[in-house]
């Protein structure tokens, strides 16, 4: 299965345009958090009703998936907690995004979504405890276990932004549980760019990619194999490839 991520487009129409064009050349295409730009002079329900349009624009050229990222946030739930209740209305497209749990080909997908506080984030504990107990159901049909998740973890280069960490703790204590093949995040677009920093990183026998976010109409984004077992980034700053099996090379790795 061919994988395209990409993450952080903060409501970039040009990118939405090639994401759209290249959709039909993947499986699967994950956007991995931050459809929306909170800076922007466009309101976000302005944005979310053209977001949505490019959404199933995509899914209508292969599988899609979406989590929610911090610039993605619209609502608040009972707790008080900000939420990307939009997300709903992905759904309602027939498009899997926060709290699901997909099988598509030999992997299984949980999708997670961004977490605003305690509330959410057990609910983000409790989601994945759960998964696990249905990922060791499919093991049998079911080669990899894959988190779309939009931050990257804590003391790792994709969370990098050249002068100290922006990760998440709690993604690699749950990671350090679960050991999932892949996470697939974003968040900080710093990481790739800066040195000391990397799009890919290895936390035991979980690979974690970041693609990063640069400018122009291309987004930075990886591609993920799991027929080749590779995955490459490709971005202004070059092409990179490592495999999935086995350790990175000694350029990339934890700062």
């Amino acid at each position: 299965m061919r994988v395209l991520l990409v993450s952080d487009l903060h409501y970039t129409l040009k990118q939405l345009d090639w994401v759209s064009q290249v959709a039909s050349e993947f499986d699967l295409v994950v956007i991995a958090g931050d459809h929306l730009d909170i800076a922007s002079t466009v309101t976000i329900d302005a944005q979310v009703v053209v977001v949505l349009q490019y959404l199933e624009r995509v899914s209508a050229s292969t599988r899609l998936l979406v989590c929610s990222g911090n610039h993605d946030l619209n609502g608040r739930n009972a707790a008080g907690e900000k939420v990307a209740r939009w997300m709903m209305r992905v759904r309602s497209l027939g498009i899997p995004t926060d709290g699901d749990f997909v099988e598509i080909g030999d992997v299984a997908i949980s999708i997670c979504p961004w977490w605003d506080g305690p509330h959410t984030r057990t609910e983000v504990a409790a989601q994945l405890e759960g998964d696990a107990a249905r990922w060791h159901a499919l093991r049998v049909r079911c080669r990899d276990w894959i988190w779309v998740y939009h931050a990257p973890p804590d003391d790792s280069p994709t969370s990098w932004a050249g002068n100290r960490h922006f990760g998440d703790a709690d993604l690699v204590r749950w990671i350090g549980v679960y050991h999932p093949a892949m996470v697939l995040t974003g968040h900080i677009h710093q990481s790739p760019f800066r040195q000391g920093g990397s799009w890919v990183d290895r936390l035991g026998s979980t690979l974690v990619f970041n693609a990063g976010r640069q400018i122009g109409p291309v987004p930075a984004h990886v591609i993920v194999d799991t027929n080749d077992r590779s995955a490459t980034w490709r971005s202004l700053a070059g092409t990179d490839t490592v495999p999935l099996d086995g350790p990175l090379p000694a350029s990339h790795g934890s700062v």
